[in-house]
């Protein structure tokens, strides 16, 4: 039961984060005298709702598997600087180019600063790719992004005329990152003590499912609360979807080109594409939320909507991805296989 649900919230996430979008977006336009009388209790919600996406995704994050970094240093380190160095200083960019509108272009800036997202582990396993480096890549990248999240926020955050609360921004990474990080951490060791390995297995796909509950939350509150606002600058909505699609077409072509470049494998590369394109917004979302405007946010809970259709179409691209890589498809390993056996 538990897995039917969580693979329905993660299959259809496109069509519930859009769902999110109208149905908050058309309520908060509708009602928005009540919704600006309520300001307060939404701004509760949102936090209850962060809580609800962060927590359960860090209970799953095995962080044993840090102690493997070592093994695959050279993948780590390239998307590290994927996610840390190419997508902030591109985000940037696209900001300052695209998005006129100071708090857009500065949460679309946020929106590639944040960690790899967790689900990028899933799309690894799909296509056949290194799954433990793409964990410890989400491991590693969740930690890093302590740092580095403020680190940016500091250095270029300020340019988009956006005030930086450095004090507030450390506050909210502390309960945003690191203590549900660390939550997560206990509450894993408490399950496994408690129910054994075979029957946390069993509850595993409860905390994913919350985490997208979380979002979905966050987002139908975000364009609930700022309806009215979002309903008079539609065409600058629009112009999101110009840097949005730019950053994954070229960050796509990009890692898979760099990749093989510097002599990477089909499945390590696979380990790596994913964790240095998949970013993950519910993050952002929650940043944005607890440290800044509400409207920061609208270009990290929009972003999902294209992850999810790049993603999926470079899954689809398998194939024609392991020729590249000079990797055998999957019929020609059945065939190598079967030609083995006879």
């Amino acid at each position: 039961m538990l897995n039917k649900i969580h693979n329905n919230l993660k299959k259809y996430m496109i069509w519930y984060v859009l769902a999110s979008i109208l149905l908050g977006w058309a309520l908060g336009y509708q009602y928005a005298p009540t919704v600006k009388h309520i300001q307060p209790t939404l701004k509760s919600l949102i936090s209850v709702a962060v809580f609800l996406m962060i927590y359960p995704m860090m209970v799953n994050i095995k962080m044993s598997a840090l102690l493997k970094a070592a093994s695959n240093w050279k993948g780590l380190a390239m998307v590290l600087t994927y996610n840390f160095i190419w997508a902030p200083l591109f985000g940037y960019a696209m900001g300052k180019v695209f998005l006129h509108d100071a708090l857009l272009g500065f949460g679309f800036f946020m929106a590639m600063v944040v960690p790899c997202s967790s689900m990028s582990i899933g799309y690894t396993g799909l296509s056949g790719g290194n799954i433990e480096l793409a964990t410890v890549s989400v491991v590693t990248s969740f930690i890093v992004a302590i740092a580095a999240i403020p680190f940016w926020a500091k250095m270029l955050g300020g340019s988009f005329n956006v005030p930086v609360p450095m004090g507030l921004l450390l506050h909210t990474i502390l309960f945003v990152l690191i203590l549900p990080m660390i939550l997560g951490y206990l509450t894993r060791i408490l399950l496994l003590a408690w129910l054994k390995e075979k029957k946390f297995k069993q509850i595993a796909p409860l905390f994913p499912s919350l985490t997208l509950i979380g979002m979905y939350m966050i987002v139908f509150l975000i364009f609930l609360m700022k309806a009215h606002v979002l309903v008079q600058k539609w065409n600058l909505i629009l112009l999101l979807f110009i840097p949005s699609i730019a950053f994954y077409v070229v960050t796509l072509a990009l890692v898979t080109w760099l990749n093989k470049l510097l002599g990477f494998g089909y499945e390590d590369h696979m380990g790596m594409v994913y964790a240095s394109t998949g970013k993950n917004e519910g993050t952002a979302i929650a940043i944005a939320t607890s440290a800044f405007s509400p409207l920061v946010a609208v270009p990290p809970a929009m972003m999902p909507i294209f992850q999810i259709i790049f993603l999926v179409g470079y899954l689809k691209m398998e194939p024609i991805i392991r020729r590249y890589f000079g990797a055998e498809t999957k019929e020609e390993a059945a065939q190598t296989l079967a030609a083995k056996e006879a």
